[in-house]
C-alpha cells in the first residue's frame, strides 16, 4: 500500500510517500480501505518529536473508511461498513488496521471527510468541557486555539449547552471572525492583546469559569490567571511546544481547578465510546459542523503538515489517498 511514512523525527520534510507492506488483521480488529485522513495537533507533535514505534513509521490518530477485513472474534461490525477510526499511529496510509473497538459507525451518506475529524477533536472538546470542566448552562468560557479543530468542537458544544459566554483566542482577527457563526462571542487577537487582560475585561473582571487549553506552555499559566473563582481548566495538549511550568500557588485563592484531559486513557470505556458514536450522529444529522479548512491528497503529506504549522486553518485539515 501506499503510506506518508518517515524515517527520523522533525520537520514535515521528513514524510515521504511510499510503498510498504499492506497491515494485517488481528482477531480482535479490522482493516479499513482509508477514504480520509483527519490530521490532529498530535500527529504533528508525534512526527516533530515522539517515538518511532515502526520503522518506518505511519503517523496519525484518525482516518474514516470502509471495512474490507474483519477479525476472527469480531462480531459487532461486517465488511462493507463505513466507519471512523482511532488509533495511535497509521492513520496516514491507504489502509490501515484498528481494533474493532476503536471503530465508529457512519451513518449513510455522511461526508466520509467530516466522519474522520470526529472523535479526537469533538471527543476531547465534549471530555474538556463537561467531565472534567463541569461546565453548566449560564458559565462562561474560554477556549485557547479557538480556530483548532478542538476549539471549533468546542465552542459549539459550549453554545449547545447553554454557555452564557464564549470567548477563544487565536492569532488573527479573520480567524476568529470566521467563528463567530460557530457560536463564538468575543475573540481574543492574542498576537496583538493581552489574553487575561482581556478575559477579565469581557467578563466585567470576574474572569472566566471553564477554559479549554491545548496550547501548554506560558499559555496555561495565563490561563490560571484568567479563571473565575472556582473556575476551572481543562489542560489538553501542547501544541506551543514549550514547557509546563505553572505557578500552582495562583489557584489556591479562588479555589481552582487544573485538570489534564487525554481522551485515549479512557477510549476503551463505555462512556467514550458511546459519547462519540452520539457526537457522530449529531454531526450527520446537521446539529454540529465539522469544519474542514482544506483537503490534500496523502501524497502531498508534507506539504499539508507545514500548513497546519503555519496557523492559517480554521478547522481541520483533511488528506485523501
Amino acid at each position: 500500500m501506499k503510506a506518508a511514512v518517515y524515517y527520523e523525527t522533525g520537520g514535515p520534510e521528513v514524510l515521504k510517500y511510499e510503498e510498504i507492506p499492506d497491515p494485517q488483521c488481528h482477531p480482535k480488529g479490522v482493516i479499513i480501505k482509508v477514504e480520509a485522513i483527519a490530521i490532529e495537533g498530535g500527529d504533528v507533535l508525534s512526527r516533530f518529536g515522539g517515538k518511532l514505534m515502526t520503522n518506518p513509521h505511519v503517523v496519525g490518530y484518525q482516518a474514516s473508511g470502509e471495512i474490507i477485513e474483519i477479525g476472527s472474534e469480531v462480531t459487532h461490525l461486517k465488511v462493507g461498513q463505513k466507519v471512523a477510526t482511532l488509533n495511535s499511529w497509521g492513520s496516514h496510509a491507504a489502509l490501515r488496521a484498528v481494533p474493532a473497538r476503536n471503530c465508529w459507525v457512519v451513518p449513510d451518506g455522511y461526508d466520509m471527510k467530516k466522519a474522520a475529524a470526529i472523535p479526537v477533536t469533538f471527543g476531547t472538546a465534549h471530555d474538556c468541557l463537561f467531565e472534567f470542566g463541569r461546565m453548566q448552562p449560564g458559565e462562561t468560557v474560554l477556549i485557547q486555539a479557538g480556530a483548532s479543530g478542538v476549539g471549533v468542537a468546542a465552542i459549539q458544544l459550549a453554545k449547545r449547552a447553554g454557555a452564557g459566554l464564549i470567548l477563544a483566542t487565536a492569532s488573527s482577527d479573520e480567524r476568529l471572525e470566521a467563528l463567530k457563526r460557530l457560536g463564538l462571542d468575543h475573540g481574543i487577537n492574542y498576537s496583538r492583546d493581552d489574553v487575561v487582560t482581556e478575559a477579565k475585561r469581557l467578563t466585567d473582571n470576574k474572569g472566566v469559569d471553564v477554559i479549554v487549553d491545548s496550547v501548554g506552555g506560558p499559555t496555561l499559566q495565563g490561563s490560571i490567571n484568567a479563571l473565575a473563582y472556582r473556575g476551572r481548566v481543562s489542560m489538553v495538549g501542547a501544541a506551543g511546544r514549550e514547557p509546563m511550568v505553572v505557578d500552582v500557588g495562583s489557584m489556591m485563592g479562588g479555589n481552582r481547578t487544573l485538570s489534564g484531559v487525554f481522551l485515549g486513557a479512557e477510549i476503551g470505556t463505555d462512556r467514550v465510546h458511546n459519547n462519540i458514536q452520539q457526537l457522530i450522529e449529531d454531526a450527520a444529522k446537521g446539529e454540529l459542523e465539522v469544519v474542514i479548512d482544506k483537503v490534500f491528497s496523502l501524497s502531498d503529506a508534507a506539504a499539508a503538515h507545514a500548513y497546519i504549522e503555519s496557523r492559517a486553518a480554521v478547522g481541520r485539515v483533511v488528506m485523501v489517498p
